[in-house]
C-alpha cells in the first residue's frame, strides 16, 4: 500500500441505476461523510442558454441513503422520484456539490467524454436499441468488453446513438474465484478504509483478523478454511462426493469469506483510484511453483484489468444500469440442489459466506436497481448494522436477507423490460433432494406471467437461457442420473420437470405476447435463437440472445466440438428435438458473421441488440474488446427458397 498517497474524496462511482421519467438514481461512495448534498440536474443546452434547472435543491433525508461501510469508505445512494421529473430524449447534466467539500465529481479524472464539464444521461423509454452482457472475471486473460463499449460510445454522444440502458445479468463478480494478487489487494484496501473485523462462528479462524493476506498464504482456503459436507450420496460417485466442499467451485482456492473482503473486493472492481495506490508485487516466495506461476499469470491479466477501469467508470456514469445475480456473485451452484441448501445453511460459517456475498450484493448491485422495494425492511437494517456491527445484527441482517423475496424487478420501457430471479425462488426436487432444482417455482412463474398480462412485447432477463443448447443440456442430464449435478453445473430450465413444463405452458398460452426478447449470460459463449411454436399459425415470435461473457471465455478447443455434436443431433429437422420438453418449439439457431455451420462463438464481448418498433430485434450484436463485432444473421435459404440442410436447431 503506498501510504504517501492520501485517498481521493471519490474513491468508487458515480453509477447511474434506476433512471427513467420519473426516476433518478446515482450510487457513489467516498473517503469522506457528506456534510450537506446539493444535487443539480439541468439540460446539456443550459451551457447557452438560460433555461432553468430540473433540479437543484439540498437533498433531503428520503431522497439519500448514506451508509458507513469503514472508517474511510462512506456509500450514498441519491434516489429521486417525482412524477415526470426528467426529460425525456435529451441529455440531461448532473452534478453532486457538498457544503464542506465541494463539487464531489470535478477532480476525477477521465469521466467526462470530450469536452464535457459532467457527466450526462438521456432518458429513452422506448428501448431502441441497448447493451447487455454478463460474466466479467477480472483476472481472466480476455479482455473487458465495458472498455470497449465505452470507446464506442465515445465516437458518437448523440442521443439517436445511445444505448437505452446497459444490462449486467450476473456474475458481475466471482465471489468464489479470486487471483492470488487480487485478494492481496482485498487486504491492502480491508487496511486502507479501515473495514470493520468480525468474528467466525464454527470456523478454523476465530475471525477476520486472523486472516494472513501474504502471498504464501494465497491458494489454500479450500483446504484450511471453507467448510464441508458431512452428507453423502448413494451413486458411483459417492466416494467423491461425501464430505465434498460446500463451495464447490473448481477455483475456490481464494473464496471470499469475510464481509470486509467482499465489500474490498467490489471496490477493486470499479474503482481506478484504489489500484493507483496498491502495488501487488509480481515475484513473491513461498508458494508452490504451479502457484507462482498462477500468480505471475494473474499478475499480468490484472494489470489490463485495471488499466481499464476508468472507462468503465465513464462509460456507466453515462448510462442508466441495471444489474442482476447468477452464481458467482454469491458463490458457484448457489441453490443448485434442496441438498446443497442444506448442508450450506445448516452450517453456520457457510452461512455467513453466503451471507456476507449477499449483502455486498443488496449494497453494490440489488438496492439500485430497484430502491422503492429495500426501504422499508432492508436498507434500515443495512444502516442500522453498519453504523454499529456486532455478531448478532449480522446474523439477523444476514436472515432477513436469505428471507427477501423482492430481488426481481421490471422497468416501465417499451417494450416492458421483466428482469427474473433465477436464484432464491427455486423450485426443489421433492423425490430427490440431490437433483437440481428448478430455477423457478410455480409461484414465481405464476407472477412472471403476471407481469406479461397486457403486453404486446416484453423484454426478459433471464441469467441463464430459457432456450439452450440441447446437446449440452443432455450431457447435464446424463451427469445428474450418476449423482454429479454439482460437477458440470446442470442448472438450466429443462432440468426440472415442474419449471420446464410450466414455462413452456405460458408461452404456448394464447393471450402472451406477440414478441418475446430473452436476453441471457452464463453460459460464457455467445448465441442466437428464433423460436416459433410447431404448427401453430401466427403466435408469439421468440428470441432467445445469450451474451457471455464480458469478460469470460468457453474453454476454446471444446465448445467447436460440442457446437458440432449439437448440430448433427438436433439439427432442426432431427427426431431427436421431439423428445425433450421443447419438442413444440421450432428452434433455428442464427449464424455468427454468416458462418455456415456455426452458431456458438466463443470471445469476450458486450451484448448489442436494436428492436424495431413492434419489439423485434432488428440487429443481433456482439461487441467485442479488440472492438470487432460478431453479426448473428438468420441462415440464408438455397435458390430453390428451401431451407439450407445445414440449419441447426441449436
Amino acid at each position: 500500500m503506498k501510504e504517501a498517497v492520501p485517498l481521493p474524496l471519490l474513491i468508487a462511482g458515480p453509477i447511474l441505476r434506476h433512471c427513467d421519467r420519473d426516476n433518478f438514481t446515482l450510487w457513489f461512495i467516498t473517503s469522506k461523510s457528506m456534510e450537506s448534498l446539493t444535487l443539480t440536474l439541468t439540460h446539456s443546452l443550459d451551457d447557452n442558454k438560460n433555461i432553468p434547472p430540473l433540479f437543484n435543491n439540498p437533498l433531503l433525508t428520503e431522497q439519500l441513503n448514506s451508509i458507513k461501510l469503514g472508517q474511510h469508505a462512506y456509500q450514498h445512494i441519491v434516489q429521486l422520484k417525482q412524477t415526470e421529473l426528467l426529460p425525456v430524449e435529451v441529455a440531461v447534466n448532473y452534478t453532486l456539490e457538498d457544503k464542506l467539500h465541494g463539487l464531489i465529481f470535478k477532480e476525477v479524472v477521465g469521466l467526462q467524454y470530450g469536452e464535457q464539464l459532467t457527466p450526462n444521461f438521456v432518458i429513452k423509454p422506448q428501448i431502441d436499441h441497448m447493451l447487455h452482457g454478463s460474466c466479467r472475471h477480472a483476472h481472466h486473460h480476455s479482455g473487458d468488453a465495458l472498455v470497449a463499449a465505452d470507446t464506442l460510445l465515445a465516437q458518437d454522444l448523440s442521443q439517436q446513438a445511445r444505448p437505452a440502458l446497459l444490462m449486467l445479468s450476473g456474475d458481475q463478480v466471482y465471489i468464489d474465484d479470486v487471483a492470488g494478487p487480487m485478494l492481496f489487494a482485498v487486504g491492502e484496501v480491508i487496511a486502507m478504509l479501515g473495514l470493520p473485523q468480525e468474528k467466525f462462528p464454527d470456523a478454523q479462524l476465530s475471525g477476520s483478523d486472523s486472516i494472513s493476506y501474504h502471498p504464501a498464504a494465497m491458494y489454500q482456503r479450500h483446504k484450511n478454511l471453507l467448510p464441508q459436507t458431512n452428507y453423502s450420496a448413494r451413486t458411483a460417485l459417492g466416494r467423491w462426493y461425501r464430505n465434498h466442499p460446500i463451495f464447490t467451485s473448481s477455483l475456490a482456492e481464494n473464496h471470499l469469506v469475510s464481509l470486509s473482503e467482499v465489500i474490498a473486493f467490489y471496490l477493486l472492481t470499479w474503482s481506478p483510484e484504489l489500484w493507483e495506490r496498491i502495488t501487488i508485487p509480481k515475484d513473491v516466495v513461498g508458494l508452490s511453483a504451479a502457484n507462482t506461476a498462477r500468480w505471475q499469470s494473474e499478475w499480468r491479466n490484472l494489470l489490463e484489468f485495471k488499466a481499464g477501469l476508468k472507462q468503465v467508470r465513464r462509460l456507466m456514469a453515462h448510462l442508466p444500469t441495471y444489474m442482476i445475480f447468477d452464481d458467482h456473485d454469491v458463490t458457484d451452484d448457489w441453490n443448485l440442489t434442496a441438498k446443497w441448501e442444506e448442508a450450506a445453511y445448516g452450517h453456520a460459517f457457510s452461512k455467513r459466506i453466503i451471507g456476507n456475498a449477499l449483502i455486498g450484493y443488496t449494497l453494490f448491485q440489488g438496492l439500485g436497481n430497484a430502491p422503492d422495494k429495500f426501504k422499508a425492511e432492508i436498507t434500515p437494517r443495512l444502516t442500522a448494522f453498519f453504523n454499529q456491527p456486532n455478531e448478532g445484527s449480522h446474523n439477523q441482517l444476514i436472515d432477513i436477507l436469505l428471507q427477501f423475496t423482492h430481488w426481481h424487478y421490471s422497468l416501465n420501457t417499451n417494450p416492458k423490460m421483466v428482469v427474473l430471479d433465477t436464484r432464491t425462488h427455486r423450485w426443489r426436487s421433492e423425490a430427490n433432494l440431490a437433483k437440481p432444482s428448478g430455477l423457478m417455482d410455480w409461484e414465481a412463474l405464476m407472477e412472471f406471467q403476471h407481469e406479461l398480462v397486457g403486453q404486446d412485447k416484453v423484454i426478459i432477463v433471464s441469467a441463464a437461457p430459457m432456450f439452450g443448447v440441447k446437446f449440452i443440456e443432455t450431457i447435464q442430464k446424463i451427469a445428474t442420473l450418476l449423482g454429479a449435478s454439482l460437477l458440470v453445473d446442470a442448472e438450466n430450465w429443462m432440468a426440472h420437470p415442474g419449471t420446464a413444463n410450466t414455462l413452456m405452458r405460458i408461452f404456448q398460452h394464447r393471450q402472451t405476447p406477440e414478441q418475446f426478447v430473452i436476453l441471457s449470460g452464463d453460459v460464457h459463449y455467445s448465441f442466437a435463437y428464433d423460436i416459433r411454436i410447431r404448427f401453430r399459425k401466427g403466435g408469439p415470435k421468440i428470441y432467445q440472445i445469450t451474451c457471455s461473457g464480458i469478460k469470460n471465455q468457453f474453454p476454446e478447443k471444446l465448445l467447436p466440438l460440442l457446437d458440432k455434436i449439437n448440430g448433427w443431433l438436433y439439427g432442426r429437422f432431427s427426431p431427436l428435438n421431439f423428445f425433450t420438453k421443447r419438442k413444440r418449439m421450432s428452434i433455428r439457431g442464427r449464424r455468427p458473421n454468416d458462418a455456415r455451420s456455426q452458431r456458438l462463438f466463443n470471445k469476450s464481448g458486450i451484448g448489442m441488440v436494436r428492436f424495431a418498433s413492434n419489439g423485434a430485434p432488428t440487429k443481433i450484436a456482439v461487441l467485442h474488446a479488440d472492438m470487432s463485432q460478431t453479426d448473428f444473421k438468420l441462415p440464408s435459404h438455397n435458390k430453390h427458397g428451401a431451407k439450407s440442410p445445414k440449419d441447426k436447431n441449436d
